[in-house]
């Protein structure tokens, strides 16, 4: 029921957002991740248009978090904001248009109740705790439990709080434990939205992606599954062994020695050199001596893989025969996806299972109502995002799925309230 209300309620959502002058969408060529029916060439995604923090209300400007490989390095926010960004700038225009009401530095501590209806939230100020009441009920669209390490090894999410992608301290879980405090249903089998992470030489990870030539080893020096997959199934597979995490991501030359993939943020490659996240050496039998790995190991995987490069044919994992993993390859060989490692001095990355967030949390209904284990909905409790168990399962199908599908739900949400 709820694939069908997603369905068939998104486009509905956009066609009512684009006739708001807050926002402006446009497509956006980027693969959907898996080739399956109904796929559409260069993705069906769309996005608003850049907007100018000039252009904005002051307090959006003021609200609005750096681009995370900003927010990182302790660095302010763009004058142009795109994407993501973009999204949330304009949406948050139209609220604060509307008559909206903004706090922060408010972290909820508990649900409150009228009898068995959910009437407001309990949060802690630093004055003291205070209670906010709600008219019609409570959205809880508060992101996931990345945050969280002793909620990520309860329900087995694999990876670790220092290589989330959330900001350091936020997305901690605790309206998602409000929730089922109060009876909510809750699952968690969908885990997380992954990526491979480039570690940091802070112990950070950083969202990974793209990747243009190289090749992905284990603690043996051996590859295991194509290294352009789409980023949260290239994560799964990274999750699927012990000897994955961390992983060590070989590259030549070619590039300079920088990174041949997107990295938000790569980091500067003398600081990596210096704190071992990455390392260089003449051969790859020295490389291989300082990531730990057996040299005959890798100079065989090497070896096969520069051959497949010569071929065009990935026969091992098929890099290459899929839209999304030639999208941002740029090689002149047979196979664009497919660059051979040749070129000295040799590098090695350090990569971790980074993440985007958890996908667990309150179950709903397509209604985005808070259901208790028997599916009854509780009165008043809604939620939306991370902060609900995920319409897709352990499935991220492509580009804008947890933002569309946050979005489609916290809109069913207030049409019901």
């Amino acid at each position: 029921m709820r694939v069908e209300a997603f369905l068939a309620h998104a486009p509905e959502l956009v066609a009512e957002l684009e006739a708001d002058p807050a926002l402006d969408f446009e497509w956006l060529p980027f693969p959907e991740y898996y080739d399956a029916p109904g796929r559409v060439p260069f993705g069906r995604s769309i996005q608003p248009t850049n907007v100018k923090r000039g252009d904005l209300p002051e307090r959006v400007g003021e609200l609005v978090r750096p681009p995370v490989e900003r927010d990182r390095a302790g660095e302010g926010g763009r004058n142009t904001l795109s994407g993501g960004q973009a999204l949330i700038a304009r949406l948050l225009g139209g609220f604060l248009r509307d008559g909206g009401t903004v706090l922060t530095e408010l972290p909820v501590t508990g649900l409150v109740l009228d009898g068995d209806r959910v009437a407001g939230v309990a949060a802690m100020t630093p004055e003291g705790p205070v209670e906010v009441r709600a008219r019609r009920g409570v959205l809880l669209a508060a992101g996931g439990f990345e945050g969280n390490a002793a909620l990520r090894e309860e329900h087995g999410v694999p990876g670790d709080v220092a290589w989330t992608m959330a900001p350091a301290g936020t997305n901690t879980g605790e309206p998602i434990q409000a929730g089922a405090a109060i009876g909510a249903a809750t699952d968690y089998r969908g885990v997380g939205w992954f990526c491979p992470g480039l570690e940091q030489p802070d112990g950070c990870g950083s969202f990974t992606l793209g990747f243009r030539s190289g090749l992905m080893v284990d603690q043996h020096g051996r590859r295991y599954a194509n290294e352009c997959l789409p980023y949260d199934r290239f994560g799964r597979e990274m999750a699927a062994a012990p000897d994955r995490i961390p992983s060590w991501f070989v590259f030549d030359s070619r590039e300079g020695g920088r990174l041949p993939a997107i990295a938000m943020p790569e980091g500067d490659p003398a600081a990596h050199l210096e704190a071992g996240t990455w390392v260089r050496a003449d051969t790859l039998a020295e490389l291989a001596a300082l990531i730990g790995v057996p040299a005959e190991a890798l100079a065989t995987t090497v070896e096969r893989f520069n051959g497949f490069c010569d071929t065009g044919v990935d026969e091992d994992f098929g890099r290459g025969a899929d839209e999304y993993d030639t999208f941002f390859a740029g090689g002149t060989g047979p196979n664009k996806a497919l660059t051979p490692c040749t070129e000295p001095p040799f590098h090695a990355a350090r990569f971790v299972l980074s993440d985007l967030g958890t996908k667990g949390g309150l179950v709903t209904d397509e209604r985005g109502r808070v259901v208790r284990e028997d599916g009854t909905p509780i009165a008043g409790l809604y939620a939306a995002g991370n902060s609900a168990a995920s319409v897709f399962g352990a499935v991220y199908p492509g580009p804008g799925a947890p933002l569309g599908s946050a979005m489609v739900f916290a809109s069913l949400a207030v049409r019901d309230l």
